[in-house]
């Protein structure tokens, strides 16, 4: 029993350490707008040593990258815990995915803000911060639409298929840089463009493609021209 205790308390300082380390650089990120210049500096700044620091993270990337895959991590599991979750169809839970994830993502916008201002558009939606990010989504995706497959929601299409979850990146890599630029109340305008682009993804990987693309089309002309 003791030695569970001491388990449990070792397991909840290193936590508390990794999220002091965590909120210390985000804090730096915000206020300097760059990275610390060396990790002894960052270090000595906070009031630890470098090897409190490389106990948890190889480096400020690799502190980045679990910055987002927290992100990614969290989402999943609320969405997991759910208990309504399971009972939704394969559209209902890609848009269940995008809305929790905002919701994770809002807690922290500055952040996200300053970090997605690296990406000048799509092309360039790979930065290496994104790496643990994109894995964890492209294989839960993976997952929902193999599920939707066998429930006969998504067509199965051979060779074509194995590369919808490389179209969903780029389909979230759209939501989130149409969400960095969203100057609506509430967001709302990027709840408007989530429902309508994964409305247009369904029916394309599904039927009916015509009639959403034309509503998604003239969403995103009205948002331009205002």
């Amino acid at each position: 029993m003791e030695t569970t205790k001491k388990r449990a308390t070792r397991k909840s300082t290193v936590k508390a350490s990794q999220d002091k380390i965590v909120t210390a650089y985000i804090n730096h990120l915000l206020l300097e707008g760059k990275q610390p210049a060396t990790v002894y500096k960052f270090c000595i700044d906070l009031g630890i040593g470098e090897t409190d620091f490389y106990r948890h993270f190889g480096s400020f990337d690799g502190l980045e990258q679990h910055v987002w895959q927290r992100f990614m991590d969290r989402t999943i599991f609320r969405l997991k815990t759910d208990p309504s979750f399971a009972g939704f169809s394969t559209r209902e839970k890609i848009l269940a995915f995008y809305y929790t994830l905002l919701e994770e993502l809002k807690t922290n916008r500055s952040f996200i803000l300053l970090q997605l201002g690296q990406v000048k558009g799509l092309e360039s939606f790979s930065p290496s911060f994104l790496k643990g990010f994109r894995s964890a989504f492209e294989s839960f995706l993976e997952d929902l639409l193999n599920d939707g497959k066998g429930k006969g929601e998504v067509a199965s299409r051979p060779y074509l298929d194995k590369g919808y979850p490389k179209l969903f990146w780029l389909h979230l890599g759209f939501i989130l840089l149409f969400w960095k630029d969203d100057n609506s109340a509430g967001f709302e305008n990027t709840d408007a463009a989530i429902e309508k682009s994964v409305n247009l993804a369904f029916d394309l990987i599904g039927k009916g493609a015509v009639d959403s693309a034309l509503d998604f089309g003239k969403f995103l002309y009205q948002n331009k021209v205002q």
